[in-house]
């Protein structure tokens, strides 16, 4: 009886451990040349029958999916995914293949073509965008293990990232964008640095109360930065510069206990 009992709890130890393991993400075994893989190539095609609903929730929060890609220009954290999700159904119902260039982003409509600029080496990559994600706080677009790793983000898991659509329309293959915008207020590739947005106030006395607020809440520096968004001007309050990005999901955290749901 006690050889029983052994053997299922040894039967249970490998169940588990079986479990673990493919609850697992990472890189596959083997060099890869990221070199040899080419960028995907923007086309016009048509749209996916199951990716895009005109909204969706995920938990407990709602998604609202663009009609349209053009103009989509977002700076911000990406990450990448890779042997955990190997083969499974994409939300196009096609499989992932962590080789191809590809990625997964909230809200842009499925297909969709995007740069996405290293802004701390400069790379740059395109990808068609297939899946949805990420779904982690404070990331803007989740990107395949060949896409990574051309841009150079595997080691640290993250990456700085400028992420700008690509109509397939007016595409040709000698076109980029430059990995940043022409604007003195943004940091040049190799030096960008991380806020994060907890709102936008078209009065300042708006702004200037939450920002007293941070001040006692978050030991962290923040300012206020205007922007104009047609015609308007804005009051921007920020948390920043951040050090890191590990730093900065800390600091979400801590908004979203503040009530600070959306940053």
């Amino acid at each position: 009886m006690k050889k029983i009992y052994l053997l299922i709890l040894l039967l249970i130890g490998l169940s588990l451990s079986a479990c673990s393991s493919v609850t697992q993400d990472g890189a596959p075994s083997g060099y890869v040349d990221f070199d040899a893989i080419p960028n995907a190539v923007p086309k016009v095609l048509p749209e996916s029958r199951y990716g895009n609903p005109p909204s969706y929730s995920v938990l407990g929060r709602t998604y609202y999916v663009r009609k349209t890609a053009v103009g989509f220009d977002e700076r911000g954290i990406a990450s990448w995914y890779g042997t955990k999700f190997h083969g499974r159904l994409t939300s196009t119902h096609n499989r992932y293949d962590l080789y191809a260039m590809t990625a997964a982003m909230r809200t842009l409509p499925i297909p969709s073509f995007v740069q996405v600029s290293n802004l701390e080496n400069g790379k740059q990559v395109i990808v068609e965008v297939n899946d949805r994600g990420p779904f982690k706080d404070n990331r803007i677009i989740d990107l395949s293990y060949a896409a990574a790793g051309k841009l150079g983000i595997l080691q640290r898991g993250t990456g700085l990232v400028e992420v700008r659509a690509i109509d397939p329309r007016t595409w040709n293959q000698q076109q980029s964008y430059p990995s940043y915008a022409e604007s003195p207020t943004l940091q040049r590739p190799g030096n960008p640095q991380i806020y994060i947005q907890v709102g936008a106030f078209s009065q300042a006395p708006s702004a200037e109360r939450i920002l007293s607020q941070l001040h006692k809440e978050i030991n962290q520096p923040s300012r206020i930065d205007t922007a104009m968004s047609n015609g308007m001007k804005l009051y921007r309050v920020q948390v920043g510069p951040l050090p890191s990005v590990n730093v900065s999901d800390i600091v979400n955290k801590r908004l979203e206990s503040l009530g600070y749901q959306h940053s």
